[in-house]
């Protein structure tokens, strides 16, 4: 019997411990609603997790939120450890980056990290701490900074009840996290160093599933790698295998031309595109578009025979006699590309199109380029 009333003492000590840890739900303190805001650099994502006081008529900078560091007279926060503000309400906020990136192009490794900062007149620091567990600022310790970088506080454009985040100047690989609050905002640059490194490590991976097995996806990949000239032998291996075992379409070879020219193998790209304007499925487009891209190259007399090609399979074609127009504008013959515009004119039937083709032609009756 007393083993009894001490298992259920100890049980009934246990229930009561646990109830008295968990905690029920309610709103948060303060009232500062919890907010999450994310954005992507490629495939970089920073998201930002904070809860967001408002003015409510409160003197805020230097007052409310004082400039530099500040004993809290709490935690580990003393005369000694001073305290930077928690750059939120509440718990900590924190900063989370799926990836490595550069934040004012200091490196930062991937994961969470306590977001702090130390508010000034113009000049504050934002700093990255490791601990991200804390309830605001209270138990901030120094040796616990991942990176910290200065920045430069801006008056804002609008006034901001509410304490925000968002994020500017959003680029392929970067843009600028910033906060927002009455009239200061405190941006912040992040940089994604390797992005386009990672969507090759990413393409690499893919190939080697099912997404490979479509020619179209193969084709895109290697577009990839010969736009950012990143990963070219493997982007030509991708594309020759598919030549290989006879998978032959238009868009593999102008994909393989455009890898060569990236590789700086011109000849061996010009030979490539000439396999590829022969090709059954070559369009009137595609080799009128091979052509005007020898015009951009400043290669007027080579894109001739391209337009000539196109008019002869296509003949008829408005897309093909604006390339035959192209062709003769680009080599100095106005009153040639004059005419085969208005046979143009005469067939296309796209109201866009048409649009398009009668401004050229009032550009070709001044003399003037269409390229």
């Amino acid at each position: 019997m007393k083993a009894s009333i001490r298992a259920f003492t100890v049980m009934a000590g246990m229930l009561v411990s646990v109830v008295a840890y968990a905690q029920m739900t309610l709103p948060p303190s303060g009232a500062n609603q919890k907010a999450e805001v994310s954005q992507y650099m490629g495939l970089v994502k920073v998201t930002i997790a904070y809860s967001s006081p408002d003015v409510s008529g409160r003197e805020i900078w230097g007052k409310l939120v004082p400039y530099g560091l500040s004993n809290l007279s709490f935690g580990k926060s003393s005369e000694q450890n001073p305290s930077p503000w928690r750059a939120g309400a509440n718990e900590n906020t924190t900063i989370t980056f799926s990836h490595d990136v550069q934040v004012e192009g200091k490196p930062l490794k991937a994961g969470t990290y306590g977001l702090h900062m130390i508010p000034g007149q113009e000049d504050w620091v934002v700093i990255f701490s490791n601990n991200t567990s804390s309830w605001g600022s209270f138990m901030y310790q120094p040796s616990e900074d991942a990176l910290r970088v200065n920045v430069k506080a801006k008056v804002c454009d609008e006034f901001n009840e509410f304490l925000a985040y968002d994020f500017v100047d959003r680029l392929a690989n970067s843009c600028t996290a910033r906060l927002k609050w009455e009239k200061i905002q405190v941006p912040f640059k992040i940089t994604s160093p390797n992005g386009d490194e990672l969507y090759v490590q990413k393409l690499r991976e893919e190939m080697s599933g099912p997404k490979s097995f479509n020619w179209l996806n193969v084709v895109a990949a290697a577009n990839f790698c010969a736009s950012k000239k990143l990963n070219l032998d493997e982007a030509y291996g991708w594309l020759q295998s598919l030549i290989d075992r006879n998978v032959r379409y238009f868009p593999i070879y102008n994909a393989k031309g455009a890898v060569q020219v990236a590789m700086g193998k011109q000849a061996d790209a010009d030979a490539t595109m000439k396999e590829a304007i022969n090709l059954p499925d070559a369009s009137a487009g595609q080799i009128v578009g091979y052509g005007r891209s020898l015009i951009t190259n400043k290669r007027e007399k080579e894109a001739m025979p391209m337009f000539e090609l196109a008019n002869k399979r296509f003949p008829g074609n408005a897309t093909a006699l604006m390339g035959m127009a192209r062709g003769w504008s680009a080599n100095g013959d106005s009153k040639k590309a004059l005419k085969f515009a208005q046979e143009a004119l005469k067939v296309e039937t796209n109201p866009n199109n048409k649009t398009s083709i009668e401004g050229m032609i009032k550009k070709l009756e001044k003399g003037e380029s269409i390229n």
